[in-house]
């Protein structure tokens, strides 16, 4: 699984691959990682080096207290950041947005209709990939100009799905 973590905004890329190792930008790294208190302390032992740490989860930040330093650090993996970059890729303005497909996946369901006013966040279409129902969601307030896809169509990734106009 791959995942993008930023720490006091500096970004890493974490692989942990199926055998086990961690490889952080590339590198592999020695990493064993315990849970002392469950949702708060937790022993790392990275490079043959102990080190023991306090998590405090709030919102999709994580902030950790380790060696004296506090560490703000947001963690993505894969498919969050193809959400993610899917819903923020339309930007704020006049123009019209497209809600797209950022997988290949099955239209479930389409909870929107031509015409009607939306408000950014709303769930749009639920797409459903890899066995899981995604949820993509108003890009910004808007009215919804045209809706290309139906319940039950199957889509590639970057279809239109919905214009918010």
């Amino acid at each position: 699984m791959k995942y993008q973590t930023i720490v006091n905004g500096q970004t890493f890329d974490i692989e942990i691959v199926e055998d086990g190792r961690v490889l952080v930008n590339g590198e592999e790294r020695a990493i064993d990682f315990r849970t002392l208190r469950e949702g708060e302390l937790y022993s790392i032992l990275l490079d043959h080096r102990s080190y023991e740490a306090v998590v405090e989860e709030r919102d999709d930040r994580h902030y950790v207290l380790i060696t004296g330093g506090m560490y703000e650090a947001k963690v993505t993996d894969e498919r969050s950041r193809r959400l993610e970059s899917a819903f923020m890729a339309f930007g704020e303005g006049d123009s019209e947005a497209q809600i797209r497909a950022p997988m290949p996946g099955l239209i479930v369901r389409v909870s929107v209709e031509e015409g009607q006013e939306v408000t950014r966040g709303q769930t749009a279409v639920i797409l459903e990939s890899m066995k899981m129902e995604n949820e993509l969601k108003v890009p910004r307030d808007g009215v919804v100009r045209h809706i290309h896809v139906a319940a039950g169509e199957s889509v590639e990734q970057n279809k239109a799905l919905v214009t918010i106009g």
